[in-house]
């Protein structure tokens, strides 16, 4: 199986860090998972000064293929090949995901302004649409993650959008 991250067009660098913790990786490798790949945006880790835009590099660690690189122009693809998602969570990667049915952990980034990603992320998750999940409960969100217990998005519809958007933030 195959788990996606990305941090976006953002810098994330605790959630980045955390995905190459030995309890991250065994959790993944536990839950199936044998092939990551990263996308690291403007994050700073350990090997972030060995991958240029427009590169991947490859690693193997804890039996897992991992593949990290920086910036795409879409998304797309890596979406439609990953059986889970794991992401900050930007209303526009969470809407990208959810749309394509695929299964998502979403991790708020704590240093955004008002928080808004946490916000969002509690509220799906009470809809029972995703996990929403902290740098530090990642392990836990990965290993209790069950496709069984979410519900599929609903298709797209303007209207209904707007009502999700206003439920989850509290406008009505």
């Amino acid at each position: 199986m195959i788990a996606f991250i990305t941090v976006g067009s953002t810098r994330f660098d605790a959630l980045i860090a955390a995905i190459f913790t030995s309890q991250v990786l065994s959790t993944f490798k536990k839950k199936g998972y044998t092939k990551l790949t990263v996308q690291c945006g403007h994050s700073t880790f350990k090997y972030a000064n060995e991958i240029k835009n427009g590169e991947t590099k490859a690693l193997d660690q804890e039996g897992i293929e991992i593949k990290i690189w920086k910036f795409k122009p879409s998304l797309e693809e890596e979406f439609e090949k990953a059986d889970l998602v794991v992401g900050h969570a930007g209303s526009g990667t969470i809407l990208d995901v959810l749309r394509k049915g695929k299964a998502m952990i979403v991790v708020p980034n704590p240093t955004l302004l008002d928080n808004h990603q946490v916000e969002l992320a509690e509220r799906l998750e009470e809809m029972e649409y995703l996990i929403a999940a902290t740098v530090e409960t990642l392990p836990q969100a990965i290993k209790r993650f069950d496709t069984r217990k979410t519900k599929p998005f609903p298709p797209f519809d303007g209207s209904r959008f707007a009502k999700i958007v206003d439920e989850a933030l509290g406008f009505t």
